[in-house]
């Protein structure tokens, strides 16, 4: 109900018949895990006044297609999506500056995503075996990238970087990529 401020960690954890939620202006974060495993969630509005979502908030939720985040958002938790296979597409808020490691992890059928410009790092495995996603454009501030970062993810083709400097790349950052995946840089002046 409209007055709740906060729902607590692992909240909702493990309803598996739960398939919408609409989580009203009051509230200000969503806790670690509140809605982990729930495998039939395919619906949930978060209000504008959401700053915060906690490590592993939506891991698991198998059946969500979609979802829109507040413009509030600073970052995506450790493994705040692992495993939502069903997610096919996910805009951020330009405020994102982080994706912490694992957030994406497994999303296998996310095709598209598009990283907003005040992103600086991508976590380690943040979006390994996204394995459908075809394209990606690291944005002007990004300056690292995690280990296993796009690993597995078997139909990037382009990744797209707008730094001058390339972000440090960690460990098999893009292996097992498409094949023939083409990494463009800018022109030099």
């Amino acid at each position: 109900p409209e007055g709740v401020t906060s729902i607590g960690n692992y909240a909702f954890y493990g309803c598996s018949s739960l398939t919408s939620i609409t989580i009203p202006e009051s509230v200000t974060s969503i806790g670690m895990g509140t809605f982990n495993n729930c495998s039939s969630l395919t619906t949930i509005t978060i209000s504008e006044s959401v700053t915060s979502i906690g490590d592993y908030a939506f891991r698991g939720c198998s059946s969500l297609t979609s979802i829109t985040l507040p413009e509030g958002i600073t970052s995506i938790g450790m493994c705040a999506f692992d495993n939502c296979s069903s997610l096919t597409s996910i805009t951020l808020p330009e405020g994102v500056t982080s994706i912490e490691m694992g957030a994406f992890h497994g999303c296998s059928s996310l095709t598209s995503i598009t990283l907003p410009e005040g992103v600086t790092s991508i976590g380690m495995s943040a979006f390994d075996s996204c394995s459908s996603l075809t394209s990606i454009t690291l944005p002007e501030g990004v300056t690292s990238i995690g280990n296993y970062a796009f690993y597995g993810c078997s139909s990037l083709k382009s990744v797209y970087c707008k730094p001058t400097t390339p972000p440090v790349n960690g460990t098999d950052g893009f292996d097992n990529n498409a094949s023939g995946r083409k990494i463009y840089v800018p022109a030099s002046d």
